[in-house]
């Protein structure tokens, strides 16, 4: 039997099957929302623009989340501590970072060009105080005030060579803020806080580069920027850009494939109109809902549109075909929805069931991640099943015309029906040995899937092609590090900060740091403390008060409560993996417990984002990864009870955890390892990937219902989707992959991660599930001819 044979009978069949309803319980008959459009289009269409307005007005609602610490946000003791730590000591979140390098830096017309610029920083809207070279005192003459280490004017000749020297041995800037090669100093500039958290933060960091571009120009000195409020600003200006791109990549893949399959502008918006709705209600009513965009959510566009459209091309061809067959438009979208219809219910369910583990983990960002794909989901099936029909209905015309001319020009998707006839006919004639292959396969790929370790690193949720990493590196490589690692020291209740116990603690947690490996530019209130004693030998406590009430309130409150109850003693480790951090972070909590046993009253603990990051990240990691392996069998047996059918159950194990396990053994074999948005890609695309799976079952199921011969029946299901499934695979690819021009490293990974896994799973829809439901069927088939004899 030739491929027309093929399509005319399965649909003959399928017209059947349409007419006595026999799909319906596969689907709790949710699919006949859509009948609703057919009946009743006009009040369907006036509800559809009333959604569309107000999802409109949802749509400026969302808003950036663009704390660096989102991922490890939880209600865990850690976190809280944590979040306590930033409240009672907030520096590292308002501290611009400006890294100034160059040659020319410790001469004059540097250091000249250095403090024009710390001048004009104090005087920007927005900036609450600044340290840099100019904050270093010399020691104090008589009772006096200590006066400037750089006075100004500068002084000349062999007095400034030994100032230079005088400023390279300092040891409050030396290693600090000023590298030991003398060619890189750090000016921390501390933003009011209104202004990180309001909307003056971009004006503020415009008006700094501004005043760096001027100051240093000509000067030999390159100036950037860092920090946590200019991430945070990166963060957001890169989501918003990307944002705006997503969306229109959507419109662009959306009406791509459609003008692909059809070449008609009537089912190019038939097919085109309902996941672009889709988006527009969905992204509405998260705006609506108070969800706050961020790494993650930011590509809910391009995975909606992934999640909708397939479906939505499945069921634009299904009424197609009715239609080149000769029904009416009406009568062709019914049966399309009554055919098609129930698959794209379990479809949307599956992607539903990947959202709904990610709730369930520890971390706030993935958990609201789930939230919205849940939601998300719901509203993309239910636009897909009323909106589709409805668009039929009033757009397709001429239906005698239309069947001609689109026979006319078939012969692309003919030619694709003829591709997957030869491969479902080659797969169903020796099960077994490609079911083997394809056994084989998943277990040595999952092999190297399980070898993966768990990653972490704060610059891969920063956009890496602007200033803040850049300048992030450079102290890395000058200053042992941009990112903070605290010790927090709470005191007994009513011991005052300057009891001997507490300088004591202080002293001893401050050394620890310092000869922690890994960890440098450690400041503490013993900082000042050391410096009193060593260089103007002072060590009364009423000194080291008085200069203390001296300071700044924006430089005390770095190392001193408010409420005086705890201090912070600071140190600064380099953005590595957090694999690398973890044993630096560990031994500093183990180093800290003889400190706990020889001070009881006295709290210790070790704190800071990178701290948070390196002991949580692996753990959080591991559960979402252990999470997909137990959703795999899940989610089988959820396709297998709706189907009714443990075979159909069984046969979705391969070809679901294939794309996982190939995209797995390719982050091996490019080096990397399992971050936070690969496990979260991998997670939503085996959901998103079982939609091919489940549309050929359910063409199968049909066919098989109708008593057709099972290896022919194979080949009908195959002959029917898989035109569908082949363009819509390749173009939803296409579309995730425009990920890759993100700024942000982690939505590059989940970009080309899900579209590689999307072509994996139709590999292995083609070669892996055919063999295995024909294997598995015969096999079940032998077991009940042997059982019968014995029944007798």
């Amino acid at each position: 039997m030739d491929i027309k044979d093929h399509k005319d009978r399965a649909t003959d069949v399928e017209l059947a099957s349409s007419s006595v309803g026999a799909n319906r319980t596969l689907a709790l008959g949710i699919e006949r929302i859509g009948l609703v459009s057919l009946r009743h289009p006009m009040v369907v269409a006036v509800l559809a623009v009333a959604l569309a307005v107000v999802a409109g007005f949802g749509l400026p609602r969302l808003r950036v989340d663009d704390s660096l610490s989102q991922l490890f946000r939880s209600d865990s003791a850690e976190f809280r501590q944590y979040e306590e730590a930033t409240r009672q000591f907030p520096s590292s979140e308002y501290d611009v970072l400006a890294v100034v390098e160059g040659e020319t830096l410790l001469t004059p017309r540097g250091l000249d060009r250095l403090r024009d610029f710390v001048t004009d920083a104090q005087l920007i809207d927005g900036v609450r105080g600044v340290i840099s070279l100019y904050s270093a005192r010399e020691p104090p003459q008589g009772e006096g005030p200590p006066g400037p280490l750089f006075p100004d004017p500068l002084p000349e000749g062999a007095e400034f060579d030994r100032l230079v020297s005088r400023a390279r041995a300092n040891e409050i800037i030396r290693g600090k803020i000023l590298s030991e090669d003398g060619r890189l100093t750090l000016v921390v500039l501390a933003l009011d806080p209104a202004v990180v958290e309001g909307s003056g933060l971009a004006a503020t960091v415009r008006e700094l580069r501004g005043a760096m571009a001027q100051d240093f120009e000509g000067s030999g000195l390159s100036a950037q920027l860092s920090g946590v409020p200019v991430m945070q600003l990166e963060i957001r200006d890169a989501v918003e850009r990307d944002r705006l791109l997503y969306n229109a990549a959507g419109f662009v893949a959306g009406c791509l494939i459609a003008i692909l399959f059809f070449r008609r502008l009537s089912f190019m918006i038939v097919a085109a109109g309902p996941p672009l709705l889709a988006i527009l209600f969905a992204l509405g009513a998260l705006g609506w809902l108070g969800f706050r965009l961020n790494m993650f959510l930011n590509v809910m566009t391009p995975l909606i549109m992934v999640i909708s459209f397939a479906d939505s091309m499945q069921l634009t061809f299904a009424a197609r075909d009715r239609i080149l067959a000769g029904q009416s438009r009406s009568e062709a979208l019914r049966n399309a929805l009554l055919i098609a219809g129930p698959a794209c219910v379990l479809t949307h369910a599956t992607a539903g069931l990947s959202f709904l583990a990610l709730t369930f983990s520890s971390s706030e960002a993935i958990r609201a991640f789930g939230q919205a794909g849940l939601v998300s989901t719901a509203i993309a099936l239910v636009a897909v099943l009323t909106l589709l029909p409805l668009l039929g209905v009033l757009l397709l015309r001429d239906e005698t015309r239309l069947a001609g001319t689109g026979r006319a020009g078939d012969a692309g998707v003919e030619a694709l029906r003829a591709f997957c006839f030869w491969i479902a006919a080659r797969m169903v004639r020796r099960p077994g040995l490609y079911s083997f292959a394809g056994l084989v396969a998943v277990l040595a790929l999952g092999l190297v899937f399980a070898s993966l370790e768990p990653r972490y690193r704060l610059a891969d949720q920063v956009p890496d092609k602007d200033q803040a990493v850049s300048a992030s590196g450079r102290l890395d490589a000058k200053l042992t590090g941009a990112n903070p690692i605290d010790v927090l020291i709470t005191f007994p209740p009513g011991v005052s900060l300057y009891a001997p116990q507490s300088l004591e603690v202080i002293d001893r947690a401050h050394t620890l740091l310092e000869r922690q490996k890994g960890v440098g530019n450690v400041w503490s209130i013993d900082t000042l403390r050391r410096w009193l004693r060593d260089r103007l030998r002072i060590s009364d406590v009423a000194t080291l008060k008085k200069y203390v009430e001296r300071l700044p309130e924006h430089l005390t409150r770095r190392f001193v409560a408010a409420d005086g109850g705890s201090v912070l003693v600071t140190g600064r480790v380099p953005d590595a993996d957090a694999s690398r951090l973890l044993p630096i972070v560990d031994e500093i909590d183990h180093s800290l417990d003889a400190l706990r046993k020889a001070y009881p009253g006295y709290k210790l603990s070790v704190t800071g984002l990178s701290a948070i990051a390196a002991r949580n990240s692996a753990t959080m990691i591991g559960k979402l990864t252990a999470g997909l392996t137990i959703e795999f069998f899940f989610v089988a047996a959820f396709i297998g009870l709706a189907f009714r059918s443990a075979v159909v159950g069984l046969a979705c194990l391969l070809p679901g955890i294939f794309p996982v396990v190939a995209s797995g053994a390719l982050l091996a074999a490019m080096g990397q390892g399992l971050q936070f948005a690969s496990v979260v890609a991998l997670t939503v695309s085996f959901g998103l990937g079982l939609s091919a799976t489940i549309h050929f079952l359910n063409r199968l199921r049909i066919a098989g219902d109708a008593g057709s011969d099972y290896a022919f029946a194979v080949e009908q299901a195959t002959v029917l989707v898989g035109p569908a499934l082949i363009l819509t695979s390749i173009v939803l690819s296409c579309g995730l992959a425009v990920t890759v021009f993100s700024d942000l490293p982690s939505l590059r990974l989940f970009g080309w991660l899900s579209a590689f896994s999307m072509m994996a799973a139709l590999a292995a829809d083609l070669f892996i599930l055919r063999p295995v439901v024909m294997f598995l069927h015969r096999t079940a088939q032998t077991l009940r001819a042997a059982k019968r004899p014995r029944d007798a």
